[in-house]
């Protein structure tokens, strides 16, 4: 019998994150993934503390920020892959009184860090953009692909990765934590998104998974270094190719391509750039989200057993910050915030 502190199930960003303190720590662990596709690894990978909908930072948008571009950098000097790409995200404005509430709001003291009070005139004939654009601080892209497949490697290789489905009936509780086949843990830590829906130690119905697309075209004429938000993102990757999107499909728990995804996405498209452009791929996801948009961390009717759920959209931002919450409580019994203790759903 093999005695570890953690059972990790998933290697998304949750899964990693939490990874990175157990290595921090001298913890000894092992990661079940069956290597199946992640929201992590659909991801657009645009890091952003902003709602730019609505010209607002997100809840405690410092502290994520603050954690996560220092997480990433390491991460990536560990795996020596290039995995962080410095990239600029702009705002198009479609409208003068965008333009004006982007002024305004840049003007105060708390969105200093956030946005850039200059308007910034559009060079490129290609893109549509009259009025300009507003460009968003501390912002920064992930190759989340790349990412995953490099962590993957790093596990395999440190003997801490077991490719495979974890059966969550052959879960048993013992006397001091639990065992799975021929591994004895203190902690088991459940880093599936939306997958947890099918766990039967979850039992809280707040999670909806959200269906999300993207079309992959490529544009050699378009030329733009910088994400842009429009009706939604175009992404610049490599080799001339954007990714567009996310959508969000409400109610829709299927992972198949769709129609109404790909002409949604074609149409926002057509209202940035004003170049040919060609549909390489369209791909989908499914977002981990929760009914009042804030993370699931902690524990519910048993002990030992640890949930790190529901980062929604914003899971490479969150994901440093709360897997480091989540590690402190296990460990130093340190409270969470109340705003993302799973207990809160618990009735």
């Amino acid at each position: 019998m093999k005695q570890l502190d953690y059972i990790i199930v998933g290697s998304g960003i949750a899964g990693i994150a939490f990874c990175e303190n157990l290595e921090a720590n001298s913890r000894h662990y092992v990661v079940f993934d069956s290597g199946e596709q992640t929201a992590t690894g659909v991801a657009g990978g645009v890091v952003n503390p902003m709602v730019l909908k609505r010209l607002n930072p997100i809840w405690k948008a410092s502290q994520f920020i603050n954690k996560a571009k220092p997480f990433f950098e390491g991460l990536q000097n560990k795996l020596n892959t290039q995995i962080v790409k410095d990239q600029l995200l702009l705002r198009i404005f479609a409208t003068a009184e965008q333009q004006n509430d982007w002024v305004v709001a840049s003007d105060s003291p708390a969105m200093e860090q956030f946005l850039q009070p200059e308007i910034i005139h559009n060079t490129n004939t290609n893109i549509n953009a009259p009025l300009g654009y507003g460009a968003v601080r501390n912002t920064f892209r992930i190759d989340t692909p790349l990412l995953l497949q490099a962590y993957r490697k790093y596990l395999y290789n440190s003997g801490k990765l077991i490719s495979e489905e974890f059966n969550h009936n052959e879960l048993k509780e013992t006397n001091d934590g639990f065992v799975y086949r021929d591994l004895n843990t203190r902690h088991v830590i459940f880093a599936e998104g939306s997958l947890v829906l099918k766990n039967p130690w979850f039992t809280l119905d707040c999670i909806i998974p959200k269906k999300g697309e993207y079309l992959l075209v490529r544009s050699t004429e378009l030329k733009c270094e910088a994400t842009l938000k429009g009706p939604y993102f175009m992404i610049p990757t490599e080799d001339d190719l954007y990714m567009v999107g996310a959508t969000f499909a409400h109610g829709d728990f299927s992972y198949d391509k769709t129609v109404k995804g790909r002409q949604t996405l074609e149409k926002a498209i057509q209202k940035m750039v004003k170049c040919p452009y060609e549909i390489v791929d369209q791909i989908c996801g499914m977002r981990p989200t929760v009914k009042d948009r804030r993370p699931l961390l902690g524990s519910l009717n048993t002990n030992g057993i640890y949930f790190l759920n529901g980062l929604g959209t914003r899971g490479l931002l969150m994901a440093p910050l709360l897997s480091q919450w989540l590690f402190q409580l296990i460990e130093n019994n340190t409270p969470l915030p109340p705003e993302v203790d799973i207990r809160r759903f618990d009735d």
